[in-house]
């Protein structure tokens, strides 16, 4: 597919919001996820780097050309563009009353938003807040967190089982 033809393409009706994510290469890699499932776009919020970018690039391999992204200088004003647009908002943390990741439902004629937060801190939590409900990935290791990029991988992955197969 040319990145013509993705721009043109159907999309998987879910977002991708990036809280203040410090590393342009985990950036990237989302950028390359949310190409590979066709996500309708990215929205890159705070200290989030943005294309055009040699870092971004370096992992993003070109999807940043085909990926719509829009930045917001707040999270919450994409939380509120989210909300105008009719998206379900879920914040990717572990917070009491978190859905589990395996029990997750997703209705095909509804639209999601899914923000994934900053490396050390999460997700803010007036952004938890402001959301629908929290998704977590259990874990059962001796770390209780995963690389943003991973986790959003694990994620995205999830979102299309739901929706498309």
């Amino acid at each position: 597919m040319t990145v013509e033809e993705f721009k043109n393409s159907d999309k998987l009706p879910v977002t991708v919001v990036l809280d203040n994510i410090r590393s342009l290469y985990n950036v990237g890699s989302i950028f390359r996820t949310s190409d590979a499932f066709r996500l309708e776009r990215i929205m890159l919020c705070g200290v989030s780097g943005c294309p055009p970018n040699t870092e971004i690039h370096k992992t993003a391999l070109g999807a940043e050309d085909s990926v719509e992204w829009l930045y917001f200088k707040d999270t919450l004003d994409a939380v509120r563009k989210l909300k105008d647009d009719g998206c379900f908002i879920y914040s990717v943390e572990q917070v009491e009353h978190s859905t589990k990741l395996q029990e997750l439902r997703l209705y095909n004629n509804h639209r999601y938003a899914v923000i994934f937060g900053n490396e050390v801190k999460g997700v803010r939590q007036d952004v938890v807040d402001a959301c629908d409900g929290c998704i977590e990935i259990p874990q059962f290791g001796t770390k209780h967190s995963l690389n943003v990029s991973v986790t959003a991988g694990i994620i995205i992955w999830e979102f299309t089982r739901l929706l498309k197969l």
